[in-house]
């Protein structure tokens, strides 16, 4: 799933989400959820404008637990 597909099927915004990230080779940054035909399907077709992979990006929650 490429930035502007994310962008158009999420209600989170992308750029916090721990599946953007960024790819060298295309120079641009990609939706990494793992996500089957059915579900990439389903995603495209949802009205909802929610992407229920949405995960916030949270690289200080390891560290919080450890203390």
């Amino acid at each position: 799933m490429s930035v502007t597909d994310g962008k158009k099927n999420t209600g989170g915004v992308c750029e916090e989400c721990a599946y953007f990230v960024y790819d060298e080779d295309y120079e641009d940054y990609f939706c990494e959820a793992n996500l089957d035909e059915d579900e990439m399907l389903r995603l495209m077709r949802s009205g909802s404008g929610g992407c229920p992979f949405f995960r916030r990006d949270d690289e200080y929650g390891v560290v919080r637990r450890q203390n």
